[in-house]
C-alpha cells in the first residue's frame, strides 16, 4: 500500500486560491480551472506577501528546521519565480499568486522532512488526501507562455490513444530538459487527451525521488523509478543497492507491460540536455542500451507494443545546470515561456535493424533512427515556438487549449 501523509490538510484560502484559477484559466484559454489550493500546515495558507513568506524562511533558519545555507538558495528561487510571474502580463499574476504558490512548495518540503515519503519501483500518483497533481500542474502552469505553446501532430496522439484503448503499450521515446517536463507535457495533452496526460507513467531517475524540492512533484506522477547510469556510481557503496531497485522495477515494468494499455515515457539519454559548445540546446545523444532495454520489454509482453520517439521543448522554463552535477540541491532558475510536444512516426524496427545481424549495430542503429527523428521534430518545433509567422504556416503545430482551438 502506498504511503500518504497523515496530517491534516486545510481548508483553501479562497483569495490566493481565486488569483490562480484566474492565471491558469486566462493563460490556458481553458474552461476548468485548478482543484483549490492545498497545504498540509495550515499556518502557510495565510501568508500572502513576499515579506511574510521570507519572515517565514528566517524564522525556520533561526528555529534549526532549515539549514542556513537552504535561506539564500530559496530567496534566489522565491525572486526570480517573482520576476518570472509578474513579467508574464496574465491578469491575475501577481504577489498574492507567487507567495501563494512558494507557500504551497515550502509547505510541501517541510512535510517531506517530518513525514517522507519512500517511493516504490512502481509509484502511482498520489491524489488523497493531499491532490500532489494539481500541486505540480498549477506550479507548472504559470511559468507557460500558452500562446507561444504548441502540441506537434495531435492526429498521431489520437492514435496513441486508441493503440492504448486496445491494450496495445505505447513507448514514447523522448528527450528530456526540465524538472517540469511532467507537467508541460499533461498541459500540452490535458485539452484533447486528459487520459494521456494523467495515466502517463514515466521512468524517473535517482534526483526526482531524492532531492527535497523534486520530490512532492514526483509524488503526483505515476513512475518506473530507476538508478540512472550517469549517477549510479555516485555513492560506491550503494551501487549494489541501486542495481535491486533497477532489476525490481523492470518487474514492474514487465507486469504492467503484461497487463496492456500501458503508456511509459523515458528519455533513453538518461538525463537533461544541456546546451553544446554554441550554446544550442538539442537533443542529447541516445543510449543505445536504453533503447533496446524497451524494446526487449515490449517484444517480451504479452501485449503488443510500439516504440514512438517524441520531442520535448521546455529548456527556458527551468534550464539545468550547464554541467552535470552529482550533489543535490541545485539552484532553480524559472521563466516565463513558451513550450511544446511533438509526436514522431512510429519506429519501424525491423526496416531500421535489417542491414545488418550484428546485435550491437542493431542497438546503435535503432537508437540512432530514434534520436534523429526526435532532433528533426525538436528543430522544427522550437522555430514554430518562436516564430509566431512560421507557426502559422505550419498545421502540424496546434493550440487545442485556446478557445478559438
Amino acid at each position: 500500500m502506498l504511503k500518504t501523509s497523515t496530517q491534516r490538510v486545510a481548508a483553501p484560502q479562497r483569495l490566493p486560491t481565486a488569483a490562480v484559477r484566474r492565471v491558469v484559466a486566462r493563460s490556458a484559454s481553458v474552461a476548468s480551472p485548478p482543484a483549490p489550493v492545498q497545504f498540509h500546515q495550515p499556518k502557510l495558507s495565510g501568508i500572502y506577501t513576499e515579506q511574510q513568506f521570507k519572515m517565514v524562511i528566517k524564522g525556520l533558519v533561526a528555529s534549526g528546521k532549515m539549514p542556513a545555507h537552504l535561506e539564500p538558495a530559496w530567496e534566489f528561487f522565491y525572486d526570480n519565480y517573482k520576476l518570472a510571474v509578474l513579467n508574464s502580463g496574465v491578469d491575475g499574476a501577481d504577489e498574492k499568486l507567487v507567495t501563494q504558490v512558494q507557500a504551497s512548495i515550502l509547505d510541501n518540503v517541510l512535510n517531506q522532512a517530518v513525514d517522507p515519503y519512500t517511493f516504490p519501483s512502481f509509484h502511482s500518483r498520489l491524489l488523497e488526501p493531499y491532490n500532489y497533481y494539481e500541486f505540480g500542474q498549477r506550479y507548472v502552469a504559470t511559468l507557460i507562455d500558452f500562446k507561444n505553446s504548441v502540441l506537434g501532430y495531435r492526429e498521431r496522439w489520437d492514435r496513441v490513444q486508441e493503440l492504448l484503448a486496445q491494450k496495445h503499450n505505447v513507448v514514447l521515446l523522448a528527450n528530456h530538459q526540465t524538472e517540469a517536463d511532467p507537467g508541460v507535457f499533461a498541459h500540452m495533452l490535458a485539452a484533447t487527451h486528459p487520459n494521456l496526460s494523467t495515466d502517463v507513467i514515466y521512468v524517473a531517475g535517482d534526483r526526482v525521488v531524492t532531492d527535497p524540492m523534486c520530490k512532492p512533484f514526483s509524488m503526483g506522477r505515476n513512475l518506473f523509478c530507476v538508478h540512472s547510469k550517469k549517477h549510479m556510481d555516485d555513492i560506491p557503496e550503494l551501487k549494489a543497492a541501486k542495481m535491486e531497485t533497477n532489476r525490481k522495477t523492470l518487474v514492474a515494468m514487465q507486469r504492467k507491460l503484461n497487463e496492456g494499455g500501458t503508456l511509459i515515457w523515458i528519455a533513453p539519454s538518461g538525463g537533461r540536455d544541456r546546451p553544446n559548445a554554441n550554446d544550442e540546446w538539442l537533443p542529447d545523444r541516445f543510449d543505445p542500451s536504453a533503447v533496446e532495454l524497451m524494446r526487449n520489454l515490449v517484444q517480451r509482453a504479452k501485449q503488443p507494443g510500439h516504440l514512438i520517439p517524441m520531442s520535448m521543448f521546455s529548456h527556458p522554463m527551468m534550464p539545468p545546470p550547464k554541467t552535470l552535477e552529482k550533489s543535490i540541491g541545485e539552484r532553480r532558475v524559472t521563466n516565463f515561456t513558451g513550450v511544446g510536444i511533438s509526436l514522431c512516426e512510429e519506429l519501424d524496427i525491423a526496416s531500421i535493424i535489417s542491414g545488418s545481424d550484428d546485435k550491437e549495430t542493431q542497438q546503435k542503429a535503432l537508437a540512432t533512427a530514434a534520436h534523429t527523428a526526435v532532433t528533426e521534430s525538436y528543430v522544427m518545433m522550437e522555430k514554430a515556438i518562436k516564430d509566431p509567422a512560421f507557426r502559422a504556416t505550419r498545421p502540424e503545430f496546434s493550440q487545442p487549449w485556446a478557445k478559438s482551438a
